[in-house]
């Protein structure tokens, strides 16, 4: 044991020597300047502070990340520009949106001609541009187009108008310019005018289904349903019903009323409208 770590001694040392030798060699064979060093004492004398060094591994990354995003499919890049034009509502050129989204247009034609072709997409010859369904600006543009739907509008064709355009809904419903109802079979929201002057065309089905409705006869049922489909009922007809209780009130019983009917024994009085009566067999009328 003692003559092989004498020997690994000896190997270390060798190396050392070597790696020595080698270091000198190179600092030898280096060029020197002609001019001479600046003193240190000098007052001309300025220190320049080293840029620092750009890692090759950040690089690396952001050019994989460029190249992934155009070597990507055709909708993934045609998706990313629509985003970038919904988010800056500006008119952006092809170089624009290649420095903005790293999706280069110039060198991929099948993007160009589609964003071109886009519904969402408005081209002018030099820029692209987002163009949503109505083209509207403000508050007061939103009421008066919702007042030409009286059958209503969907609120997913609206959202995309202008960035506050929710917020304006919002405040048009607070202010009973408009009802915004929710469709119960996709869950969006439809804005309705709030406007008693607009006429509204129900279909014939519709109104045949809602009278063919057979409602509970008791009010707690009836209000038990309305709060199952999300609806707040106008009326609480067990708080009512206790507070009856409690102070002795009687329900009052319900009575059919009786239908006057003409007869024999009917005295007219209504002597001023003969025409009501031509076709009645009445003596004396």
């Amino acid at each position: 044991m003692k003559e092989s770590l004498s020997k690994f001694k000896k190997q270390q040392e060798k190396c050392q020597t070597t790696l020595t030798n080698i270091a000198a060699k190179t600092v030898s064979s280096r060029p020197t300047s002609h001019k001479a060093a600046p003193s240190s004492s000098s007052p001309l004398t300025t220190t320049k502070t080293p840029a620092p060094a750009v890692k090759f591994s950040n690089d690396t990354e952001r050019l994989q990340h460029i190249n992934s995003i155009r070597k990507g499919p055709v909708g993934a890049q045609i998706k990313r520009v629509i985003d970038l034009l919904l988010e800056t509502r500006r008119a952006l050129t092809t170089d624009q949106i290649n420095e903005a989204c790293y999706v280069d247009m110039n060198a991929n034609k099948a993007v160009f001609d589609s964003l071109r072709n886009n519904p969402k997409v408005k081209y002018d010859g030099k820029c692209f541009s987002y163009k949503s369904k109505y083209d509207l600006k403000d508050k007061g543009q939103l009421r008066v187009l919702v007042r030409k739907y009286p059958e209503g509008i969907a609120v997913i064709d609206l959202k995309d108008s202008y960035p506050t355009i929710m917020e304006d809904l919002q405040a048009l419903k607070a202010a009973g310019d408009i009802w915004l109802l929710s469709n119960f079979d996709s869950q969006e929201d439809i804005a309705y005018p709030n406007d008693p002057r607009v006429l509204i065309k129900v279909d014939d089905d519709l109104k045949q289904l809602f009278r063919g409705i057979e409602l509970p006869r008791d009010m707690l049922d009836i209000e038990k349903d309305l709060q199952k489909n999300g609806m707040k009922p106008a009326t609480n007809t067990a708080k009512r019903r206790l507070m009856a209780q409690t102070h002795g009130i009687p329900n009052k019983p319900k009575t059919r009323k009786k239908k006057h009917e003409i007869s024999k024994r009917t005295k007219l009085t209504n002597s001023h409208l003969p025409e009501l009566f031509q076709n009645l067999n009445v003596p004396g009328s």
